[in-house]
């Protein structure tokens, strides 16, 4: 298999943001940002005028004593804030999970009770054994990285008597033979914790964590991928979680490499492939247009 990325990959942290780096240094793209760059967002088209809307309702004292420059200023700032606050709080609630998981004891903030009390009830119920906890992954093979939530053994009598199979035999038979031989099924989980909830993209994101060669070890060390049999999404939030089975396969792992062709043309392409204006044939003179009227209209009736 011929990459174009040097290992091992490595995540680099900045602020609340972060990045993948090969051993080169060279960038590697993340899954989120294929996801970003291609999936169309129409939900975001309501979102920025709804939460700027609701700031100027909330401030609108203040906002009524700023130079109209100032204020304007404020306003396109607004959904940013939104947006931030939001971002990190699932930060915060990821940092809790992942030291939850791995059975440490954390500090809680007031403000995140909610949802560390709901992380606690979804690990008393379900009782995931972890292998992997927020992990670096690589495709080489598709030149991508990211960061996986959790892989975990999950007990498949469980998933069975929960409903999760659903009406799908060969999830039923897949399940059924493990807990038949004693085993435990090997589950990918992505956490959410937007008010949103779990949308369709999520199934390519786990896809791409899924199907990626190769994850990073606690040394740095590239080690081999393991194979899971399903996936599953936990949506957070301060009253309670859903667990939600979720289709990624094959099929949701090519959708996604054509999402991130398709952000490739509006990222990088989209501009090039328009040329720039041609000059006017120099041998032209230009014509000036006259507009022809008849007598009825000099003297103001209709023509």
């Amino acid at each position: 298999m011929v990459s174009r990325y040097v290992g091992p990959i490595r995540r680099v942290n900045r602020g609340r943001g972060h990045s993948y780096v090969d051993a080169n240094g060279a960038k590697v793209p993340g899954v989120t940002t294929l996801l970003g760059d291609g999936v169309p967002k129409p939900a975001l088209m309501d979102w920025g005028p709804r939460v700027t809307a609701e700031y100027a309702v909330d401030h609108w004292d203040e906002l009524g004593k700023l130079t109209p420059s100032a204020r304007l200023e404020k306003l396109k700032k607004a959904r940013y804030a939104d947006r931030d606050a939001a971002a990190n709080k699932g930060t915060r609630v990821h940092t809790l999970a992942e030291q939850l998981v791995a059975g440490k004891t954390v500090a809680v903030p007031d403000d995140l009770a909610g949802h560390v009390e709901s992380y606690v009830a979804f690990l008393d119920q379900w009782d995931p054994q972890p292998l992997l906890v927020e992990f670096v992954v690589m495709s080489h093979r598709h030149g991508y990285a990211g960061t996986g939530d959790l892989a975990a053994y999950f007990d498949p009598q469980l998933l069975l008597d929960c409903g999760l199979a659903g009406d799908d035999p060969a999830l039923q038979a897949l399940l059924q033979g493990l807990a038949d031989n004693g085993e435990l099924a090997l589950v990918i989980l992505d956490v959410k914790t937007s008010r949103s909830g779990i949308f369709g993209e999520t199934a390519l994101q786990l896809a791409g964590y899924r199907f990626a060669d190769v994850y990073v070890d606690e040394d740095g060390a590239e080690q081999p991928m393991p194979e899971f049999h399903l996936a599953l999404a936990l949506h957070i939030r301060a009253d309670g979680y859903d667990l939600f089975p979720m289709t990624a396969g094959r099929d949701q792992h090519r959708e996604l490499l054509y999402v991130r062709e398709v952000g490739q043309f509006v990222t990088d392409h989209s501009r090039s492939y328009v040329g720039p204006p041609l000059s006017s044939p120099a041998h032209t003179k230009p014509r000036r247009l006259e507009v022809a009227t008849d007598d009825r209209a000099k003297e103001g009736q209709p023509a």
